[in-house]
């Protein structure tokens, strides 16, 4: 675990009640395979019987369509990309409806922020639907009720829209937020977005990523390092200016 010069505070600063925003897929929840068995299945619908889940997680924080555009591109798919996005999100509901991890302690930390009174949204590259069957499957629409899809913005992640949405639905300024994130395009995202990131890769590979370098709080183990503990601590620093 390591922390950025973002994360230096000035001793006697007040503590804020910082905005908190959560990508959903492999940071909240695991449904990383779930959208890989959802892909896999697609794709053989379509006579490409050999998706693995090596050539998935080059996706892994991109949204769902503009995955589909490039694996329809790559791959020759002649079919229209909204009907490969419909057949993806039936598929993906009926596996998420079914089961959907949450990651334990990110549980906790949703609950220790909501306790305190954080303001906290949702932003994720999934569908508005899958958003919220999987908050309802879990049972984290109790807690997490502002939400944004990528597919209600001009341009998904790495683009910064999905968090500048999040932070405008919650009536906070950019510069406040703190962003949760797996992937690099959703860490370059909220640096883009002129927010805090706390970077919990989900592919251990990526962990080196020059995205997650100039994150404000980095877990290089993953969600196996990470704790709500330590990710409240360091959000309840106060920031020193630069």
């Amino acid at each position: 675990m390591s922390a950025s010069p973002a994360s230096q505070v000035t001793p006697g600063t007040a503590a804020r009640r910082t905005p908190v925003i959560f990508d959903l897929d492999g940071t909240l929840v695991d449904s990383e395979p779930n959208y890989y068995e959802a892909g896999r299945r697609l794709l053989a619908g379509y006579g490409l019987a050999d998706f693995s889940w090596e050539q998935h997680t080059r996706f892994i924080g991109i949204g769902t369509r503009e995955t589909l555009e490039i694996l329809s591109r790559e791959l020759g798919i002649d079919a229209p990309v909204e009907e490969l996005l419909a057949g993806t999100n039936r598929t993906y509901l009926e596996l998420a409806r079914a089961h959907t991890e949450v990651f334990p302690e990110m549980r906790a930390f949703v609950e220790r922020l909501a306790a305190a009174g954080h303001p906290m949204a949702v932003a994720s590259g999934s569908s508005r639907a899958a958003i919220e069957a999987v908050l309802a499957g879990t049972g984290l629409d109790a807690l997490l009720t502002t939400l944004v899809s990528a597919e209600e913005v001009a341009h998904g992640k790495p683009a910064p829209d999905v968090f500048l949405e999040a932070a405008r639905r919650l009536g906070v300024e950019p510069a406040e937020c703190v962003v949760l994130e797996d992937a690099a395009p959703g860490a370059l995202a909220a640096q883009r977005a002129g927010m805090r990131c706390i970077a919990v890769p989900y592919v251990a590979a990526t962990a080196d990523d020059p995205a997650f370098a100039r994150a404000g709080l980095l877990f290089k183990g993953g969600q196996g390092e990470f704790t709500a503990r330590a990710a409240y601590d360091w959000l309840e620093q106060p920031v020193r200016s630069a």
